[in-house]
């Protein structure tokens, strides 16, 4: 395939092809879709509203993945992997507390948003609330993503390990704060 060949085919069937991979890796497809967007391979506008609409959709899907989980009690899998129904049961108390606060955090972060999606699912948030709220988390992070392609144009493997490293500092800093939190409650409750 010629380089003229790949231009047609992105030009012709560029939508068609980002949907379904940004439904799997969005903020890595997002960068190119805006280095694709500068070059005039696609829409700008038009990408945005696939790339958004893309990552609600496997949000939701991973929603009802916990829902599903939820409703047949602990899946053994999960179980595995420490969640156990006592440790279920908590998770909905914490998720109906701070449910919208974790679902826009997790949703920010690259690493953490798999697990918090499942969990708004295991806590039977609203399905309309978490709609909204994972909307209003997307736009941001989408145009951010898209924003980053525009602006650096090419793109080269070290975007992947770059969101991972930032993921993985926002979920350090998270775990700091939480056990600080947790020691100061211990501390005060003697």
């Amino acid at each position: 395939m010629t380089e003229a060949d790949l231009t047609a085919l992105v030009q012709t069937h560029g939508l068609a092809i980002i949907a379904p991979l940004a439904l799997i890796e969005g903020p890595v497809i997002s960068v190119i879709a805006g280095y694709l967007a500068r070059l005039s391979l696609i829409g700008l506008p038009q990408v945005f509203a696939c790339l958004v609409l893309a990552d609600l959709v496997g949000d939701a899907l991973m929603y009802l993945v916990g829902r599903r989980a939820s409703a047949r009690g602990v899946a053994p899998w999960l179980g595995s992997l420490g969640l156990s129904r006592k440790r279920m049961v908590l998770l909905r108390q914490k998720f109906r507390v701070h449910g919208d606060k974790l679902l826009v955090l997790g949703k920010l972060t690259h690493s953490a948003g798999f697990a918090v999606l499942m969990a708004a699912g295991m806590a039977r948030m609203p399905f309309g609330r978490f709609l909204a709220l994972n909307l209003l988390a997307t736009l941001p992070k989408t145009g951010f993503f898209l924003a980053l392609g525009w602006i650096f144009g090419a793109i080269n493997s070290n975007v992947e390990d770059w969101l991972i490293g930032l993921s993985a500092l926002v979920i350090g800093g998270l775990i700091l704060f939480a056990a600080i939190s947790i020691y100061r409650y211990r501390k005060e409750r003697r």
